[in-house]
């Protein structure tokens, strides 16, 4: 394939599903994502909530905003449980799009090149910013259910992949 045209498909890609995710995610009622995301979350930090490592977030909220695709919500603790609500009050919010995430998860992309490039936003209480930042580099990805870990190494590969043919001049 020319690489004009392999350009072109990993251009369209980057640019046309974030919209349809957008405009998929725009039909899910709020409260089942909230409820979704509250199982995930809590399921996928269930070591770290059971040794106490997000303690330090009782009574704080952390804001996400997953930008391309119109996502956003905070995440607090209490009672050992992840608490998911949508934006209201948060102490720190975190901005990115889907694939610097992804990234992240992976432990192929630094959030602090991230945050240097103005690829990730941390706006609000700094300190906390810092700790939930550190709590995150942290989580190995092994430690994570297997198809979680499956799923986010072969996304990021894609994700790489596609980059790596935008970045060809």
């Amino acid at each position: 394939m020319s690489q004009a045209i392999t350009q072109k498909i990993a251009k369209d890609i980057f640019t046309f599903a974030p919209k349809l995710s957008r405009q998929t995610l725009a039909l899910v009622p709020d409260k089942l994502k909230l409820d979704l995301l509250s199982q995930l979350l809590n399921l996928l930090l269930a070591e770290q909530i059971k040794l106490q490592e997000l303690d330090f977030l009782q009574h704080k909220w952390v804001g996400i905003v997953v930008d391309d695709i119109g996502l956003s919500f905070e995440v607090s603790i209490d009672n050992n449980k992840l608490q998911i609500r949508p934006m209201a009050d948060s102490d720190v919010v975190f901005s990115a799009n889907v694939p610097e995430l992804v990234l992240v998860a992976a432990g192929k992309e630094d959030p602090d090149t991230l945050f240097f490039q103005r690829k990730l936003l941390i706006e609000g209480d700094t300190e906390l910013g810092l700790e939930v930042k550190n709590l995150l580099l942290g989580i190995e990805l092994d430690t994570m259910p297997k198809p979680v870990q499956i799923a986010i190494e072969k996304l990021a590969i894609t994700i790489q992949t596609l980059q790596g043919q935008l970045d060809i001049h």
